[in-house]
């Protein structure tokens, strides 16, 4: 077979750290190929060097039998290249035919052919099973078909490869079904697709091969027909981790947490109870209420009706400072932008939210702020070249790691996790489970907000179901079926 892509003797340093070791890898025309590893591995970093993004210090990229040593991203948009990023770059406020055809050179009289534009988008839309209209503004899409959007921007610049990151992380298993459909479809026109998770248990339903990587390092490719989710891991982290999901001891009986018919921010109606040491999961659908009902509880928005109790006496929060000095912490869904400064370093990050502990009056105690970040590098063992680096310098799971620590510094009785691993390796997954897990054991307790259905029934001890913001069910550990809480999640009685 034919290949398209080949990677040769690919390395990366930045300031003395090398991403990338003489990586060689082989990509194949009209097959779907995965590209899995550990955050840190250097999967990002070698999707930049194929796209333009970043130089490599050494190698070289063959693309459809000529070699170029200078990639840039216009460069390697004209020789078919396209990425389809986890985070998409896309102009919410103006239309998906103005997104798809942006690079588009048709234009009447010196002014943009909108007529040309809308039905040139019309075409490539008619591809996909799909009621999206080239009028439609791409902020009011939903994640799966901003990823349609995407994806027909890209044939529009006759891409012969295209590169998937993370395409699953935000959507519904539904819109997971139909993004296969769209892949399958690329393959079929011969088209190479390369396709980075860290969802294994999805690579064999969609991937043709496997290549991993470790540190920076190429660990080998593998037919996936031939290969299992134990061998990937093995690969990607160099260790047996046994069961992903750890056992924990049951809660205990004390009500720490009481929300009753709450509602606010898109919430109606909204009880449940948390125990002391529970891990208390929240399942439904994109846009089912999930997120705004936690930041209802962590004082992010306000509160309309319905009352809320911390150890059995009724309460406000105001805001999240007041939620905080409640014992309420939260590691938010985005992290770029809800978790962590990018620009501050990584130490002023992991103290910002219990700065109180450091700050005598008007003097900080620089030296026990630091001896407090490093304690959290090292425990979590956040992967950075130093504390005073900044997080955009990080893999998206230390990034992760980052978050955690900033909540865990300001030692809250309650936490909330909202969608804990998005983005995240199975070998950081593992590590979160175990600190999630270890945090009960000590007495604290935790709401969990999953889009995975595995680590939703894996890690969850009870399940609270939402749809269109309201409570559809709660289920015991005894009465976990995927097949119930995705009905309750779709609103079937």
């Amino acid at each position: 077979m034919q290949e398209e892509l080949i990677l040769r003797n690919i390395s990366k340093n930045y300031a003395g750290v090398q991403a990338l070791k003489n990586v060689s890898i082989r990509f194949r025309a009209g097959e779907v190929h995965a590209l899995i590893g550990e955050n840190g591995a250097g999967k990002s970093t070698l999707i930049k060097v194929i796209s333009g993004v970043v130089q490599p210090t050494e190698g070289e990229i063959e693309i459809f039998g000529e070699t170029v040593r200078d990639m840039t991203p216009l460069k390697a948009i004209h020789k078919g290249i396209a990425v389809v990023h986890q985070e998409m770059i896309q102009f919410e406020g103006m239309t998906v035919a103005d997104n798809v055809c942006m690079e588009e050179s048709v234009q009447k009289e010196g002014l943009i052919n909108r007529e040309a534009i809308y039905r040139r988008t019309r075409e490539l839309l008619g591809q996909f099973e799909t009621n999206i209209n080239p009028s439609d503004l791409v902020g009011s899409l939903s994640m799966a078909n901003r990823q349609i959007v995407e994806i027909a921007k890209a044939l529009n610049l006759n891409a012969r490869v295209v590169i998937f990151d993370e395409p699953t992380a935000s959507i519904t298993v539904q819109e997971q079904k139909d993004l296969f459909k769209l892949i399958k479809n690329l393959k079929a026109k011969g088209i190479t697709v390369l396709y980075i998770s860290h969802r294994l248990e999805e690579l064999a339903e969609i991937c043709d091969r496997v290549s991993v990587m470790r540190d920076g390092e190429y660990r080998g490719t593998m037919e996936m027909a031939q290969t299992s989710v134990a061998q990937m891991i093995n690969l990607m982290v160099g260790r047996e981790l046994g069961n992903l999901y750890i056992e924990k001891q049951p809660y205990e009986p004390e009500v720490v947490l009481r929300a009753e018919h709450l509602s606010g921010n898109g919430v109606k109606n909204v009880s449940f109870e948390l125990h002391r040491g529970e891990i208390l999961g929240f399942a439904g659908l994109v846009g089912a209420g999930r997120t705004e009902l936690m930041h209802v509880i962590y004082g992010a928005a306000r509160m309309e009706s319905g009352k809320l109790y911390l150890y059995g006496k009724e309460t406000q929060i105001r805001d999240p400072a007041d939620a905080i000095r409640k014992g309420i912490g939260m590691i938010p869904e985005d992290r770029k932008s809800q978790g962590v400064f990018l620009d501050k370093p990584i130490a002023w990050n992991i103290t910002l939210a219990s700065m109180k502990k450091f700050r005598h009056f008007l003097f900080v105690d620089r030296k026990k702020e630091r001896e407090e970040a490093e304690k959290y590098q090292k425990s979590l063992r956040i992967k950075a070249a130093s504390l005073e680096s900044n997080p955009s310098t990080l893999s998206g799971g230390n990034q992760q790691k980052v978050v955690l620590a900033k909540t865990l510094s300001a030692d809250p009785d309650i936490i909330i996790f909202d969608e804990p691993t998005r983005g995240v390796d199975v070998g950081a997954r593992n590590e979160i489970y175990q600190l999630m897990v270890d945090l009960t054991q000590q007495g604290k307790s935790i709401l969990m907000v999953s889009s995975d259905m595995s680590e939703l029934i894996g890690m969850s001890e009870n399940i609270v179901v939402l749809h269109e913001g309201e409570l559809t069910g709660k289920l015991s550990k005894e009465e976990f079926r995927q097949n119930r809480i995705l009905e309750l999640a779709s609103g079937i009685e």
